[in-house]
Parts: C-alpha cells; sequence; structure tokens
C-alpha cells in the first residue's frame, strides 16, 4: 500500500476462543472426534429452549413492528421495565435515558472503550475476558493496563495491585470490574466490590462492570449489584441476554449508566458513546420487545434455577476431577460456567507430549507447537486437542503471564462431561510426566 492503512491498536484484536476453532476444524478433517469446550454459547452445547420461550419469540415475530427501527437507545418499554426492575432493589436510580442497547455486549465494549481518549486507559483484571482486555488495548494502541486475579484467594481481585496500578499511572481513568468472572468463574463478595468503588472514589476515576452473568450464582456464593453500592461514583453496568436467557444469537446487550450526569466530563463521554450508537441508527429490535416477556413469565425462574443447578453439580464435579492433580492449580466455580486451570511455575517445557494415534494429526501438531512464539500452555492445548479431541482455549491468552487453560461447564450430558474432565486430569498427569 502507498500508506499504512493499519489502525494503530491492530496488532491487539486477538480472539483465541475462536482462533482455536480453526486449528480444531483441521484436526477434524483428519479423523479427529471433538468436544467443543472453548466457547461459551449454551446453544451450541445442546441448550434446549423452552416451547413458552420460543412461543414469544414466535408471536412477536408476527408483529410488523418488530421487523422496524426502534429508538437509538433501545424500546422504550424494555427500558423502562429495566429501570423499574433496578431501582425496586434501591441503591442508585436510573431512568430509562440511562439505558442503552447494543448489538450484544460485544458492540457496546467496542463503543464504551472506542470512545475514549487514546491516552486514556481502563484498568483490566488478568486474567481478562478477551473482548475487553482487547477492545481497550486495541483503542491505546498498547497493551492492557492490567490488575492480579489471585488464584490463591479463590481469584479474587488483589487490592493492593489495583491501587499501585492507579496510583503509579495517571493515565488510568476507570476500572473494569467482571462479575461473576469470565474467565475463572469466580463470585466477588460485597467486601471486594467496595474496596473497588473505594479506589474508583479515592482516585476519581469511572467504573466498568460486566454482570452479564450475575443472575448465575451457585454454591452457596452471593454477591450485590454494582448499582447496590457505587454512591455516586459514575459507573457503566453491562448486561444482556446471550447467557442467561440464554440466546447469543440475538447479539442483544445494553448498558445502564449510573451518576451520569455528576462529572461534565463522563456526561459528555457517555454522549459520544450515544453518538456513535445514532450513527448506526439502533440495535435490534425483536429480542429488545422479548426481554421483558420472557423474564417476567411464570416458568422464567424455574428454567433458569434447573440450569443453575446444573452448572453447581458440573462445577462440582469438574473440581473433584482435577483438584488432587500435581503441578496445577484450580478452584471450584461459583459464578457463570468457566473453569480457569493453572500450571505451577516451572512444570511447563517444550519437550513435552501426549501419545497422538494418528500419524498425519501428530505431524500436524508438530507443526503447529514448532512455530515460534507459542505459549507453553498453548502447546498443551494443541496436544490435548489432538490426543482426545477436547478443545479448550489458552489461558495465555487472556491478558496474562499466567499459563493454563479456560474449559466451559456447558456439556449437558453428565456421562461425557466427567468423562472429559477425568480425561483431561489423565492427560495432564502424562503430559508433566513425558
Amino acid at each position: 500500500m502507498r500508506a499504512n492503512i493499519l489502525h494503530v491498536g491492530a496488532g491487539e484484536l486477538t480472539y483465541e476462543i475462536r482462533n482455536i476453532v480453526n486449528v480444531g476444524m483441521q484436526l477434524k478433517k483428519l479423523g479427529i472426534e471433538l468436544h467443543w469446550e472453548n466457547i461459551g454459547d449454551p446453544v451450541a452445547k445442546g441448550e434446549e429452549i423452552p416451547l413458552w420461550m420460543k412461543e414469544i419469540v414466535a408471536e412477536l415475530a408476527l408483529e410488523d413492528t418488530s421487523y422496524g427501527y426502534c429508538p437509538t437507545r433501545g424500546m422504550l418499554e424494555t427500558r423502562e421495565f429495566i429501570a423499574a426492575h433496578n431501582n425496586s432493589r434501591g441503591g442508585v436510580q436510573i431512568t430509562a435515558e440511562d439505558i442503552l442497547f447494543f448489538n450484544g455486549l460485544g458492540d457496546a465494549i467496542t463503543k464504551v472503550f472506542g470512545m475514549l481518549k487514546r491516552t486514556a486507559r481502563v484498568v483490566v483484571p488478568t486474567p481478562s475476558y478477551t473482548t475487553h482486555s482487547s477492545a481497550e488495548a486495541a483503542h491505546a494502541g498498547d497493551r492492557p493496563v492490567t490488575y492480579r486475579l489471585d488464584p490463591k484467594n479463590n481469584w479474587y481481585p488483589d487490592l493492593d495491585d489495583l491501587e499501585k496500578r492507579i496510583k503509579y499511572n495517571p493515565a488510568v481513568v476507570g476500572i473494569l470490574i467482571i462479575n461473576p468472572d469470565n474467565p475463572t468463574g469466580a463470585v466477588y463478595p460485597e467486601s471486594i466490590l467496595q474496596g473497588m468503588v473505594e479506589l474508583a472514589r479515592k482516585y476519581d476515576l469511572f467504573v466498568i462492570c460486566d454482570e452479564v452473568y450475575h443472575h448465575i450464582l451457585y454454591n452457596g456464593k452471593t454477591t450485590v449489584p454494582l448499582s447496590d453500592i457505587i454512591g455516586k461514583v459514575p459507573a457503566i453496568i453491562m448486561r444482556g441476554i446471550s447467557k442467561e436467557m440464554p440466546w447469543p444469537g440475538s447479539r442483544c446487550g445494553w448498558i445502564e449508566v449510573y451518576n451520569g450526569h455528576h462529572d461534565p466530563m463522563f456526561e459528555k463521554y457517555i454522549n459520544s458513546v450515544l453518538n456513535s450508537k445514532m450513527v448506526e441508527v439502533c440495535s435490534t429490535t425483536l429480542p429488545q420487545k422479548a426481554y421483558p416477556k420472557v423474564v417476567s413469565h411464570p416458568e422464567y425462574k424455574n428454567y433458569l434455577a434447573e440450569r443453575i443447578a446444573r452448572y453447581e453439580r458440573y462445577s462440582n464435579i469438574a473440581y473433584d476431577c482435577l483438584k488432587e492433580v500435581d503441578g496445577i492449580l484450580v478452584n471450584r466455580t461459583n459464578g457463570a460456567f468457566y473453569m480457569s486451570v493453572v500450571f505451577a511455575e516451572g512444570v511447563l517445557n517444550h519437550q513435552q507430549t501426549l501419545p497422538i494415534a494418528k500419524e498425519e494429526v501428530a505431524t500436524q501438531v508438530e507443526k503447529l507447537v514448532s512455530a515460534a512464539g507459542v505459549s507453553l500452555d498453548k502447546r498443551f492445548v494443541y496436544y490435548l486437542l489432538a490426543a482426545t479431541g477436547i478443545c479448550v482455549v489458552p489461558l495465555s491468552s487472556f491478558a496474562t503471564e499466567l499459563q493454563g487453560f479456560r474449559i466451559t461447564l456447558l456439556e449437558r450430558d453428565e456421562e461425557t462431561f466427567r468423562m472429559i474432565f477425568e480425561t483431561i486430569a489423565e492427560n495432564i498427569r502424562l503430559y508433566l510426566d513425558s
């Protein structure tokens, strides 16, 4: 090209959660039977959408208005429904004008980070959900600024580390919280969240809190929505229907803005996010119309409770399969439907392998792991995929130096689920002893 056409942050946009699929498909063509444990799509893993939910969507699809534009902020009735639900809890109060819909939270994340001044940074957790960390890094054209989640303390945020990242980096203007967390499955107690909000207040920052999994809690753990404790700190809360209903293909998410008028600069920033959405006209209409009807349906709570009970049971099966394996650190998942496993420092090297039955598959994997820059955990993930067909995601792709992998708890068949985790445990032992 006659001139450089690349965005300054182009190199920061990575999404290993789907990149690993390309490797998996190559091996599938060579005859490997695959178990896709890489992506958080309950529907792809066989979640059966109940008939009553389908009937709501089908009835709305017969209405002409479902095919038209909606207001840029989103359907007024739906925004009023969300605001009323929030306000019924107490805490900070919002109106329909404080809610803005997007085509999924990926769209929201891109615009929320993209409309920041390039030199303004939001400190994100490490490990961190890739869409957040990549979008923040891409807007700045630099590596993400991170604070540590401690695998030796239930994956809770290290508040001392967080304060240092804020105090000694004046470019930091905001804190990202993901609660319940992806990729770790941690659920933050109120005291931790209070500490994070206090740091935002102390250093005059705003908060972004991804609460898309907020209603998927188990193992006796509880947390609070940020609206309960945010006080007067400016904040953006992210929610959606892709995981909870679940309807990931709807691409329907929204932000709730708390204290949007308390700071003139923050108010202008929020207006810029709204204007960037206005350029696109609006988000999808049908799922917005469906949301209040679905979550108000008398069967919804029972349906969600059944799913949560299954995730709780599976989280304990997974933990029991892995907790005694030498060389790894694993925490019980208490929210969302992910588990992150960390290899102990120094146990991985570039000579370890797993037995692979098919020669052509072994050849393909050797080619992949010999490429420059392949991390030690990605090497394990490739061998695990080739030897067992189990597809997980290397933890190092989640903006962390920790070596490990993330796996979902979404497999519906309990016998298959148990087999997957027993197989992983066995192959970790084989790999570390090779």
